[in-house]
């Protein structure tokens, strides 16, 4: 990992997955903790995935994993294949801020598949309160796919990944997250 410093002005301009982390997890200096998070089908509403802190580490834990710095900020998603074909996901993120107040909390998401970028996305959490515990909801609008691309995706697991990118004070990169997808037949998984 570099010393360089960078910018949603950066990230924006990516067009394939980071092969490292942007930066280390102690540059978290605001204190942020994910507490909970939730996907949902914005179609059907139903839950696709739902995780909190207490669970995660309850598992590592149990599975005996040794934790490294890249194992808690990767995640491998596996979700039924109908969800290529929805317009929207949803997801409910619960976090817990520091003792200083944080200003324009910045979350710069950007999908791929196989090195070409799906579709990138925006949000902003404009002021947090001290000490307080805050709920960010967000609707993804699908990408836009062919029937190939998507017969493409299912075909190949885990080959569309992400890079979640958090920022807060207008530009200092705070958290850089990773998750891959695959997209399965779930009546038969």
């Amino acid at each position: 990992m570099s010393d360089k410093k960078y910018t949603p002005q950066d990230v924006l301009k990516y067009n394939k997955p980071t092969e490292a982390f942007l930066c280390p997890l102690n540059a978290n200096t605001v204190g942020i903790q994910f507490l909970e998070f939730k996907i949902r089908n914005c179609d059907s509403g139903e839950v696709l995935f739902h995780t909190s802190a207490e669970e995660t580490a309850k598992e590592l834990l149990k599975q005996g994993t040794t934790i490294d710095e890249d194992s808690l900020r990767s995640i491998n998603y596996k979700f039924d294949k109908a969800m290529l074909r929805s317009k929207g996901i949803g997801t409910t993120l619960t976090f817990k801020v520091g003792p200083k107040p944080v200003k324009n909390f910045r979350m710069i998401e950007r999908h791929y598949f196989k090195e070409k970028l799906l579709k990138g996305f925006d949000f902003n959490f404009k002021f947090c309160i001290p000490n307080s515990q805050n709920t960010w909801e967000c609707i993804y609008s699908m990408p836009e796919l062919t029937e190939e691309e998507i017969i493409e995706i299912e075909n190949s697991p885990y080959q569309v990944k992400s890079d979640s990118f958090y920022f807060v004070n207008d530009d200092e990169m705070i958290m850089h997250n990773k998750a891959a997808y695959a997209y399965v037949d779930a009546k038969k998984d």
